[in-house]
Parts: C-alpha cells; structure tokens; sequence
C-alpha cells in the first residue's frame, strides 16, 4: 500500500510542481468558463414541461461535463503512454502501483474542465432552476392557488410562462432553488478543494524524492519535451527533403532549412523502430547504481552510452 502511494504522489508531483501545466490547466478553467457563460447565454433555453424539465436541467450539466472529460483523456499523454505501453510491453513491467499512479494523473488532469463547468453551472443556477422547478410542492408556497396539476404548473416557472396570479411567485420558486443550487456547488468547490490539499499533503509525506529534487525532475521532464518536439520536427523535415531529392532529384528549401541541413550532417537518417518502443510508453522514477534515469529516453541514452564504452 505504501508503494502504491508513493508512485501515485510522484505522479500528483508532476501535475502541481509543472509551472507549464498549472498555466495551462488555468486556461483551460478560463475557457471552460467562457463556454459555460456563453452557453447559458445564447443556448440554454428550458422546454417548461414536466420530465422534458428534469431531463434537459441534467443534460446541460452532466452530459458537458462528460464531455470535456473524455476530450481532457485523449489529449492527455499518459493516456497513449498506457495504450502504447500495452501494445509493446503487455504491461508486463507495469506494476499495479504505477498503473493506479498513471490512471490517476490521467483523470486528475482530465477532471479540471468538466469540474469547472459543474461547478459554474450549479452556481449560475439556470440548468438548477430548469430541472427541478417541477418538484417543488406549492403548498410549501404562501396562499398558492390550489391547481390540479402541479407539476405541470410548476414546470412553467423557469420561462415565467404563467397566468398573472402566479407571477408573483415567480421570484421565490427561482431563490429557493438557486439556493440549493449554490449550495451544492459551493460544496463541490470545498470537496475539490480539500481533496487536493489532501493529496498535496500526502504527496509531500509518501515521496521517495526530496522537495528539490521533484522540482528538478519536473523540469527534466518539460525541457526534454520541449526539445525533443522541436528536435523532432526538424529531423522530420529534413529525412523527408532528402526523400523528396532523392525522387524529383533536387529539393527547393528555404536558407534556414540550408542552414540546417549542413549543421545536421551527422545526424541518424533512419531511427529504428526498436528505438522508438524504447523510449515510449510509462515511465516510472528509477534509479541505476545510484544514477537517477529521470525518462525512458534518459534510460536509454544511458543505456546506449554504456554499450558504446564497453564495445
């Protein structure tokens, strides 16, 4: 149980040591809450009829939400890290523990929009309102005219569709209920809170790592991505003008490509695909003879260093 904590919290780590993913889940949240207002605004339109109230109430908050959480899993990369990891390993070197850190991360990072759009939804209080109007018994309302279908009537209340006489309960049906609505959204934003403090907490208990060395970890991780993506797609761009020499007999490239392809004359023209799975896939913090291997392609690197020595 220990070790799965561990490894569940050197993950958490990454997602709140990162400065990159704290800006970016930021915007995230900002979107989220620009899309959420401008949908209330121009969209949300109650249909005021019984069951069509409660259905359409939830939908405007659950079925977003849903939305926006499978959208975060894709564009997550721990995602296709697992996928990949279970293509070219079987999971064979994934622990239990590491498996439940991954999957954590993954719906940590995935949640911060649909938890967004919940909770500004539930403070707004129009889906609320929309949803629930049909249940309040209106003999909980002072001097109610008796009706004989309630439901029905109360349904109304969201689009102020009403006989004169009613009008006038117009605004406590709305205040009752974006209380409630307030309220527990309120309570969402306390509950994510205090869970993420929690996790912060345990975080700091159960890591193997000190505090500096998280935090050098993190950066590890975002240089080497950085980098790598930018190494990538000049190697990318300058394999595929030599493919294309190679086929008309000249390649038309810009000077800084020039200028690139001259500085890159040394570089692997073809990377196999052995070494490709090598650095794909889940990672978790290892050690070698005290070494830190801080990603696969640090391992690798390592790795391949020590071959080279030896031969």
């Amino acid at each position: 149980m220990s070790t799965l904590i561990s490894e569940y919290f050197k993950f958490i780590a990454l997602v709140f040591k990162n400065k990159d993913t704290a800006i970016i889940n930021g915007f995230i949240g900002l979107g989220t809450i620009i899309s959420q207002t401008a949908y209330n605004i121009f969209a949300f339109n109650c249909p005021c009829a019984p069951k069509e109230n409660y259905l359409y109430g939830l939908a405007a908050i659950g079925v977003p939400a849903l939305a926006l959480f499978v959208i975060g899993v894709i564009l997550n990369q721990n995602t296709w890290d697992i996928v990949s990891e279970s293509r070219n390993r079987k999971c064979r070197k994934l622990s239990g523990a590491a498996a439940f850190a991954l999957l954590g991360s993954v719906v940590g990072r995935a949640a911060v929009a649909p938890v967004t759009w919940s909770v500004i939804s539930l403070l707004r209080g129009e889906a609320y309102v929309c949803a629930f109007s049909e249940f309040i018994d209106p003999s909980t309302l002072d001097n109610f005219p008796p009706t004989t279908d309630a439901p029905k009537i109360m349904a109304r209340f969201p689009c102020k569709d009403l006989p004169a006489p009613l009008m006038n309960y117009s605004g406590e049906v709305e205040r009752r209920l974006k209380y409630e609505s307030q309220l527990l959204g309120w309570l969402l934003v306390g509950v994510v809170s205090l869970s993420v403090f929690l996790l912060l907490c345990l975080k700091h208990c159960c890591s193997s790592l000190g505090y500096q060395q998280e935090a050098y970890w993190s950066h590890y991780r975002s240089n080497e991505k950085a980098i790598f993506q930018r190494t990538a797609e000049v190697h990318a761009r300058l394999n595929a003008a030599k493919n294309v020499k190679s086929f008309f007999g000249f390649v038309e490239m810009e000077n800084q490509e020039k200028e690139l392809l001259e500085k890159c004359q040394g570089a692997r023209s073809v990377i196999p695909s052995l070494d490709w799975n090598r650095i794909t896939g889940v990672y978790m913090y290892r050690e070698i003879n005290d070494a830190p291997m801080y990603s696969r392609l640090n391992k690798w690197a390592n790795y391949t260093n020590e071959n080279n020595e030896v031969h």
